[in-house]
């Protein structure tokens, strides 16, 4: 058995967002790395039905949890479910995101309250009540946030309107490095993962016009669970604090 997978086997890991897109592919990674498994997701049912397609082929398992990271009661109720069950959490993967293509001055307050309690505060409650949770029990925790390109540079897909998507990215990497900063001394590591373009859902769940990416190179879902498994992988003396993943050949505008 590798490092990587001894680390990961029979930990719990919460992955938020995990119904569809690089959600669900980590959480299928995890699970075929023997990862007990909890999706967090508004669709129990779609998180069921993709993960049975997975079931066989490892020795992981999966329970899915309904939660909506937009309502801090429904974030509240899924980690005492986690808790009364498992005891404890040694992984979460911040994955739940939202986008808009819409301009700024097309938009209105609950867009942009949509954008931020998703991409942003959605995942820094889901943060503070995994670390409490690894910090009461003393474990060896790992917090990954999926960020974006976006939330480093400006205008990195042309022609194409991404409202405060970056803005709520940008934020999103800012609190992450606060997160590391408060947690410097405990045995929680986290880590930033902000890929380019990446072949998912996301663009056509929030009707976007698809022509102006059809040209450009992109990433699978996959490559980012892989990466996901690389940086909780590493020995706990190592910490990815930043890992930042383009399709090659995309271009930084």
């Amino acid at each position: 058995m590798s490092n990587s997978e001894d680390r990961l086997k029979g930990k719990i890991a919460i992955v938020t967002g995990a119904s569809t897109g690089i959600g669900l592919a980590i959480a299928k990674t995890f699970f075929l790395n023997d990862c007990v498994v909890v999706g967090f997701a508004r669709r129990k049912e779609k998180m069921m039905s993709e993960m049975q397609n997975v079931k066989g082929k490892g020795k992981g398992k999966f329970y899915a949890c309904e939660c909506d990271v937009t309502k801090p009661e429904s974030i509240e109720q899924a980690f005492q479910w986690v808790k009364n069950n498992f005891g404890t959490v040694h992984i979460l993967v911040n994955n739940a995101g939202v986008a808009i293509d819409t301009k700024f001055m097309d938009s209105s307050r609950p867009d942009w309250q949509r954008l931020f309690d998703v991409n942003v505060l959605g995942y820094i409650d889901c943060t503070k009540r995994a670390a409490r949770m690894m910090l009461d029990s003393n474990v060896e925790g790992y917090i990954v946030n999926i960020n974006s390109i976006t939330g480093h540079y400006l205008d990195v897909f042309p022609d194409c309107s991404l409202n405060f998507y970056p803005a709520s990215k940008f934020a999103s990497v800012a609190a992450t490095e606060i997160i590391q900063k408060e947690l410097h001394g405990s045995k929680i590591r986290v880590t930033s993962i902000s890929p380019g373009f990446v072949a998912t859902d996301i663009l056509k769940a929030n009707n976007f016009n698809l022509k102006p990416f059809m040209d450009f190179p992109v990433l699978e879902a996959e490559d980012i669970a892989n990466a996901v498994i690389y940086v909780i992988g590493t020995p706990q003396h190592v910490h990815i604090t930043e890992l930042i993943i383009r399709p090659f050949g995309e271009v930084q505008y």
